[in-house]
Order: structure tokens, then sequence, then C-alpha cells
């Protein structure tokens, strides 16, 4: 028998959009698309995933992104906002 837990996760609105997009060219469900993402993260070696924020002036300077605010992050992560 196969259980399945529900849970909620708080996603950019572009990256699931995006999977709902693919997902439906695809003929199957977002939920089959995660469950594979999630698989592949969990079989594939670790690698190192650490990122360095933008710093810009000196110790003590004003902080130059608010890590609580999800859009300025992806706006200093990559430039464009999130997918």
């Amino acid at each position: 028998m196969l259980h399945c837990m529900r849970t909620t996760l708080n996603l950019p609105d572009g990256l699931v959009e995006e999977a709902k997009q693919r997902a439906a060219e695809e003929g199957r469900t977002l939920t089959s698309m995660i469950e594979e993402g999630l698989r592949l993260v969990l079989v594939l070696p670790r690698r190192d995933r650490s990122i360095s924020l933008p710093t810009h002036g000196e110790p003590g300077d004003e902080v130059k992104v608010d890590i609580l605010d999800r859009d300025a992050l992806w706006e200093a992560l990559d430039g464009d906002g999130p997918r």
C-alpha cells in the first residue's frame, strides 16, 4: 500500500507556472514532476550548493538585500527575479 503525505510548499509563482505548463505538455501531473525532481536531487551526489550574495561597501554599511524579501533575494542572486 502506498502512503502519501500532503504538505504545503512555498515556491516562486513563475517556477510553478513553468512546471505546470511542462507537466501538461508531457501529459503528467505537477505532483509527479515534483516527485521526480526530489528523487533526482536525493539520488545525485551532493555538490557544493553554496552561493554568495553580492556585497558592496565596507563592513557596517547599510544592508543591500532584505533576506526576508523572497523577490529581493532572487533579484540579488540571478538578476531577473523568480522564474
